[in-house]
């Protein structure tokens, strides 16, 4: 029986598949139930003779506000997400039109492609909670500026679609994202399935190489970060909506 309340809706058109993040009360938040759900998803996408794409969006003004504080998933369970991007056959697209913050910037770091409107911002606001962009950094420290990332993982600054694409994080930003994507599209229904998945295979090597070398121990980061008195002063913080202890 299908899920009455999905978290993940689908659909189909010319040969893509469209996975929309619907979450809207907590912004898309990396739920352990929306981070099963989705796996599911993707999972039923790579098996679809017709699905020549997939692209993962949302509803509402936030792609994913990061990992779910009241329902985390477990770091295990991320891993598995995020892996599940870069190995699934067929090239995935981030559609963004609206914020991305901290953990959803690992999924956007997973696709192969991400396009963003220029009212969409950015930030890894890990180190704001006490915590650090561990299980992310998987997926996204193999594909962007090294100096870039060092200045907004550390300051947890926010930025815009223009710098978002500069450090690599993003591929291409316009006023319309649907516009930006169309000849993306285009490009991919015009692509042959075996030479899409075949040229995915090569263009992914260093980031499963990452995954292979690093999942364990930054889970077990994660899960000790998470553990801390400081992370939990910062999520405690950020849910009664004031500054931590720590800012001066």
């Amino acid at each position: 029986m299908p899920d009455e309340n999905p978290l993940i809706l689908s659909a189909h058109r010319r040969g893509v598949t469209t996975l929309t993040l619907d979450s809207p009360a907590n912004r898309n938040a990396l739920s352990s139930a929306l981070v099963a759900e989705l796996a599911g998803r993707l999972a039923d996408a790579d098996k679809d003779g017709d699905a020549r794409a997939v692209v993962l969006t949302h509803t509402g003004g936030t792609f994913c506000a990061g990992a779910d504080l009241r329902d985390p998933p477990d770091p295990d369970a991320l891993v598995a997400l995020l892996r599940a991007v870069v190995e699934l056959r067929k090239p995935v697209l981030a559609r963004v039109d609206g914020h991305v913050r901290a953990g959803g910037l690992g999924l956007l770091g997973a696709c192969d492609i991400a396009a963003a409107s220029t009212a969409s911002s950015f930030a890894f606001t890990e180190v704001r909670i006490g915590v650090a962009p561990a299980v992310i950094s998987l997926p996204l420290l193999p594909r962007l500026d090294p100096r870039a990332v060092a200045r907004y993982y550390l300051t947890g600054e926010r930025f815009d679609a223009a710098e978002a694409a500069r450090a690599g994080l993003v591929t291409v930003a316009g006023v319309d994202v649907d516009q930006v994507l169309e000849p993306v599209l285009d490009g991919l229904r015009r692509a042959s399935p075996q030479g899409l998945a075949e040229t995915k295979r090569l263009l992914t090597v260093k980031v499963l190489e990452a995954f292979d070398r690093d999942a364990e121990s930054l889970t077990a980061l994660s899960a000790h970060l998470f553990g801390s008195s400081q992370a939990r002063e910062g999520m405690t913080a950020f849910l009664e909506r004031r500054d931590p202890a720590w800012v001066l």
